[in-house]
Formats: C-alpha cells, sequence, structure tokens
C-alpha cells in the first residue's frame, strides 16, 4: 500500500506563500540573524503572523515559545518542500538586456537554480560571453537540453518571437516555462508555464496606486 507523504497535502494556498518566507529566511540568515519571530516574518512579507504559524505547522514544528523559529533549519525544510534544496539547471533563451540581467541575478543561485546555457538567434549575440557562460545558437537548443536533461526554460525574446521559442521547449522535454515577454504564451499538456511579462505586473498596480491616490485627494 502506497502511503502519501504529510507534504502531498500542503494547501495550495500555503505552497503559494512559501516562496516569499524563504526569501525572507535568507535574507535575515544574510544579515546573521539565528532566529526570527512570526511576527518579524509577517513585517518582511506582508503576511499576517497567525496565518504563518499555520502555514507552518502544515509541514511539521518549527517555532519555539519565546524564541521563534531557527532560521537555517526553517531554510532546509522549506526548500525540501519546494524541490530547491539542490540545484535546477536553467536554459535560457534570449541574450539582450533583460536574458543578461536574469542569467546576472544572484538571487537564483542562494535559492537553488543556475542558468546552465543561454541561447539566442542573433549571429551577433552568438559566442559572446554573459559572466562565464557562452552564448549559443538556438539551433542547438533541443541536443544541448536534453544532453543536460534540463527542465526549466526561460524565455527572454520580443514578443514575435515567444510562442515559437516555447514550442521549441516543449519539444526538448522541458516541463517547466517561465515567459518574460509581453506575448501571451500558450502550451499543451500538463507543461507549467507562467506568463510574467513586468509590464503587465506594473499595469496591475496601478489599479491600487490610482486608488490611493483618489482617496488622498479625495
Amino acid at each position: 500500500m502506497n502511503v502519501r507523504s504529510p507534504i502531498d497535502h500542503i494547501p495550495e494556498g500555503v505552497i503559494e506563500r512559501l516562496p516569499a518566507y524563504l526569501s525572507a529566511l535568507i535574507q535575515l540568515r544574510k544579515d546573521g540573524c539565528y532566529t526570527v519571530s512570526s511576527a518579524r516574518l509577517g513585517e518582511m512579507t506582508d503576511i499576517n503572523p497567525a496565518q504563518i504559524r499555520r502555514d507552518l505547522t502544515q509541514f511539521g514544528s518549527f517555532g519555539k515559545r519565546g524564541v521563534g523559529y531557527e532560521i537555517v533549519n526553517l531554510i532546509d525544510r522549506i526548500q525540501g518542500i519546494l524541490g530547491s534544496n539542490h540545484t535546477h539547471r536553467i536554459a535560457l533563451v534570449g541574450a539582450g538586456h533583460l536574458g543578461s540581467a536574469i542569467a546576472d541575478y544572484d538571487g537564483l543561485r542562494s535559492r537553488g537554480f543556475v542558468v546552465a546555457s543561454i541561447f539566442d538567434s542573433d549571429p551577433a549575440k552568438v559566442g559572446n560571453r554573459i559572466g562565464d557562460i557562452v552564448v549559443q545558437d538556438i539551433a542547438s537548443f533541443e541536443r544541448v537540453t536534453r544532453e543536460q536533461d534540463m527542465k526549466i526554460g526561460v524565455i527572454a525574446v520580443p514578443p514575435s518571437e515567444a510562442q515559437g521559442v516555447a514550442d521549441r521547449m516543449v519539444e526538448a522535454g522541458i516541463r517547466v516555462i517561465l515567459n518574460y515577454s509581453s506575448a501571451m504564451v500558450r502550451v499543451a499538456g500538463d507543461v507549467m508555464i507562467h506568463n510574467t511579462d513586468p509590464v503587465r505586473e506594473l499595469l496591475h498596480t496601478l489599479y491600487y496606486l490610482s486608488r490611493t491616490e483618489s482617496v488622498a485627494h479625495a
């Protein structure tokens, strides 16, 4: 008989909040802290401390009354649940300004991700270096990603090219795609895609900004 792990039963809302906790905990560890209270985590993540305590009890007891949570242990536990306790190799397509910024982002490695290969279709970019990585021709994408068993792809290309790149990623066996272009990319099957255009995110925040300004001028 197969026995499911308690982790299998963690609500989706809890899983969505865990990355915020992890980011705060990693920052606290960098600052030299050893323990943290739910109140402090609440201040850093803008999540109610009572909600934090309920979330963390989903996968064990970590807090000590009067002491708080041990940061290192909690980081290890959350990384284990999210699967970031080992390195995940990323295939990045797009060697322009956005792609370069993503490849150079220090926060990826501290959370278990590393941009292993960068691809582009522009002959002027192929062969250039971004950090320690040499940009490869997109023609080699399928071969390289399969050889290195990459499962995560990042799209940082112009909108007109995004869907084609996504299709290539699916064909190559990529299972998770992050699309940073402004195009709404769609894929078939059980591939997970997250469209995360920064402009859409900013437009979303304008609604709240306009409401705040309306109240201020009322």
